[in-house]
């Protein structure tokens, strides 16, 4: 019975070549964009999934304020006291570590490099994460200072196929050696933490922090079992109550939990995050295009119920049961889903590189072969086997010989409206995708060409020295101004793209409640014109602020300050009542000018407090260039650098670069959702071009009567396509709320965002009744333009 059915379904198939041929390429696409889709969807549920301690490890975070103030400021970011407080005071922590991010100056060979994936780590790193050790000992590697642990690649690029335990490296300004104690095995991409170099903690000479202020590093603490989390979190703001009584300051530390960080925690850590939604929206995606694929097939095997209803009748004259013939076309069905998964498979492969390359993810093909993926690949079959098949067969099988047998059967009410409501379903998720990709695109674009209050274009940023001296600072400017394409310089700790740094800013001698807390950078006399600032009232520093914020001890020190809008405001001045106010930050200062508000970080959150304070230390020299010349302004620089700075490597990069990457998983969902959208109107459009043959088809005599009576072209493409037409006005209504109340919410995770114009609906709207009048069309012209005396002759 199993080969006769498989014979019957291969025979009746190939028969059908063009409807096959439809549903397997829509099939195909289908099932191919929903296996890259859930490639990247496991890939990022699989982050740190190796991790064996993953359960029992946890993130402080620390959130801080002032007594009697509302400002707070909250991160993954804790002073060096944190992990040695969280492990000699709680009995739920096993052991804590620390970690801490760098750009180093490596050299070896007197070759100066910048390795940028470089971690300080505490010796208890090897104790809670898991690792593979290839040379050295773990239990030694980091437990003192300027130790060295490198990963394999690493070690090969600086050694080749040499042991490199021993050896040594220079790390930093001011080189200092470094011996290398262990070698690893590369960290998995699908990890939070990632490095090439991780070094001793206590190389950075921070173990002796008695505060909680100096907040630049991470800390983490491994549990005595996964329960201890939710004891262990009440104990901690009593106890730092405690610790904080008579500072006049609140701290409140909070525990992430490690294996939850990565798609929820809304801190970045060592390896950006990927948010849930992002992965929601992709996965609601896969399953609309599995749906639209599921309404082809179900469409085109309901539209093909006339043509098949003579074999089904005499069939069931010749005794078979409609069991037999129900199981007859689910088998069909489960012959045309097999084969196409089996192609599917075959082009997710092909196009898995270039998928890869799109997201910018490290997806490998050999996820297509896991078991898992392959039991999901059957069961997939089976399901869509059944959901596109089921409906079909029941019809089929269902139909009465003798109407058929009379030649008086035609499809029923019923099954015309589950044909039509499929439709309708069909064109409303294609509506959805497309007016939902509009939307993610011109937020995009409106990110990228909103007026930020400073100009990144043209701005280039190399690391230096953070304790180059002054004078040096200035020889290395006016060196770089000599040419004139370099239009300004200026010397800062951060590009006004992303300022982070936290402080508490108030009135002189005003109490500790009233201090705001405020994002702060020091700059100098250049910083302004640069970036392209604009100063709204007050003036500029000048070179004279500069040297009092250098000269003599460091207690000796005068601050000048230029606060953005925000800051004043909520300082209560207007602009103008700013300017020479005094004011404490970490030293007293005076405000020198107040600059527009600009979005010195992301625009999903609004304008923070801003100062911009005088200081001869900075990481960072931005260079505005004119435009012109480019490349051989950057050889300029270049020599220049070498001249100047022979220990520091010559590595620069665009702003424009740093504020691209701050919405790097924005950009990576626009672009899956333009493919797949994309993808989705293919298939829509295929479905309904397969579909409206048919029914083209059924309608021939009509069409000929309509034409020997003399109606027109026009008139005869008009009712063939009205009823498709009117369905899609019914998608259009149906899609429309649907994806405004998505998309707004989605818009709320940005401060600065797009409306949402009703010209975005309408132009969806317009476009899908563009593509499905002009796929009905095809047929319908064809029917049209056929001799009436061949239509009338049809049966």
């Amino acid at each position: 019975m199993f080969r006769n059915n498989l014979r019957l379904a291969l025979r009746n198939l190939w028969k059908h070549k063009a409807i096959t041929l439809i549903n397997v390429v829509g099939l195909t696409s289908g099932l191919a964009s929903c296996m890259l889709i859930v490639l990247f969807i496991q890939h990022e549920m699989s982050f740190d999934g190796f991790q064996k301690n993953g359960d029992r490890i946890v993130r402080a975070i620390m959130e801080y304020s002032f007594d009697g103030g509302t400002e707070t400021n909250k991160g993954n970011w804790t002073s060096a006291k944190v992990a040695n407080v969280l492990s000699s005071t709680f009995p739920e922590v096993e052991r804590a570590m620390r970690l801490s991010s760098a750009d180093m100056i490596v050299k070896k060979d007197d070759t100066p490099v910048t390795e940028t994936n470089f971690l300080f780590a505490d010796s208890t790193f090897f104790e809670m994460f898991n690792y593979e050790l290839v040379q050295g000992d773990a239990k030694h590697a980091l437990d003192g200072p300027r130790k060295l642990v490198l990963t394999e690649t690493t070690a090969h690029r600086y050694f080749g196929n040499e042991s490199p335990i021993g050896n040594t490296l220079l790390l930093g300004g001011n080189a200092e050696p470094y011996q290398i104690t262990a070698v690893i095995k590369d960290y998995p991409n699908n990890s939070q933490i990632s490095f090439d170099m991780l070094a001793s903690f206590s190389s950075l000479g921070q173990n002796q922090h008695k505060d909680y202020w100096n907040a630049n590093y991470t800390t983490y603490a491994m549990l005595k079992d996964a329960g201890s989390m939710a004891t262990l979190q009440p104990k901690l703001d009593p106890f730092m109550d405690k610790e904080m009584k008579g500072s006049g300051a609140k701290i409140r530390l909070s525990l992430e939990a490690f294996n939850w960080i990565h798609l929820h925690s809304p801190y970045a850590g060592e390896v950006p995050n990927t948010s849930i939604t992002y992965l929601v929206i992709l996965g609601a995606v896969a399953a609309l295009i599995l749906m639209i694929v599921c309404f082809t097939y179900v469409n085109l095997s309901t539209a093909r119920s006339i043509e098949r209803a003579k074999e089904v009748g005499v069939r069931k004259v010749s005794g078979a049961a409609r069991g037999q013939l129900f199981w007859q076309f689910i088998g069909e069905s489960f012959v045309l889903v097999t084969v196409s998964v089996l192609v599917s498979i075959l082009v997710a492969a092909i196009l898995l590189p270039y998928f890869s390359s799109l997201i910018e993810k490290p997806l490998q093909i050999s996820g297509l072969m896991k078991p898992s993926f392959i039991g999901v690949a059957f069961g997939g079959t089976v399901l869509v086997s059944l959901i596109a098949g089921g409906y079909p067969a029941a019809i089929l099988s269902g139909m009465q010989p003798a109407r058929v047998l009379k030649g008086i059967f035609r499809n029923t009410p019923g099954a015309k409206w589950i044909q039509q409501g499929l439709v309708v379903f069909q064109f409303a998720i294609t509506v959805v995708l497309i007016i939902s990709t509009i939307i993610i695109q011109r937020q995009l674009q409106y990110l990228q060409e909103r007026n930020l209050g400073y100009e990144r274009d043209q701005v280039v940023e190399l690391r230096i020295d953070w304790d180059m001296t002054l004078d040096k600072a200035k020889l290395l400017k006016q060196q770089l101004q000599s040419n004139p394409d370099v239009l300004s310089v200026s010397r800062t700790a951060n590009s006004p793209v992303k300022i982070m740094s936290g402080y508490t800013m108030r009135k002189k001698s005003a109490p500790d409640d009233q201090a705001i807390s405020v994002n702060a950078n020091p700059i100098d006399e250049d910083f302004l014109a640069v970036n392209g600032l604009q100063l709204v009232a007050g003036t500029n520093i000048n070179d004279q602020d500069m040297k009092l914020a250098s000269d003599g001890e460091w207690d000796d020190w005068q601050y000048h300050f230029i606060i953005n809008e925000s800051a004043a405001k909520r300082l209560g001045w207007t602009p103008e009542e700013a300017i020479g106010q005094e004011m404490e930050t970490q030293r007293p200062g005076v405000v020198r000018g107040v600059v527009r508000d600009f979005n010195f970080q992301s625009m999903h959150g609004e304008i923070k407090p801003l100062v911009l304070f005088t200081s001869s230390y900075g990481g960072r020299v931005l260079v505005k260039l004119s435009g012109r010349n480019t490349s051989e302004t950057l050889d300029f620089i270049g020599k220049k650098w070498k001249e100047l700075l022979p220990n520091r490597p010559f590595e620069y990069h665009f702003i424009d670069d740093d504020f691209n990457r701050m919405y790097h998983a924005e950009a990576q969902l626009g672009k899956a959702m333009n493919i797949f959208a994309s993808i989705a109107i293919a298939l829509a459009t295929l479905g309904l071009f397969g579909l409206s043959s048919f029914i083209v088809q059924q309608r021939t005599k009509e069409i000929g009567i309509r034409k020997v009576m003399g109606a027109s072209l026009v008139h005869l493409l008009t009712t063939v396509s009205k009823r498709f037409v009117t369905l899609v006005v019914l998608s259009v209504a149906v899609a429309s709320p649907v994806a405004y109340l998505l998309m707004k919410e989605w818009l709320m995770g940005f401060s600065y965002r797009i409306g949402l114009s009703w010209w975005i609906f309408a132009g969806a709207g317009l476009l899908t009744m563009i593509v499905a009048i002009a796929t009905v069309s095809i047929h319908g012209w064809r029917a049209a333009v056929v001799n009436p005396v061949k239509s009338l002759r049809s049966e």
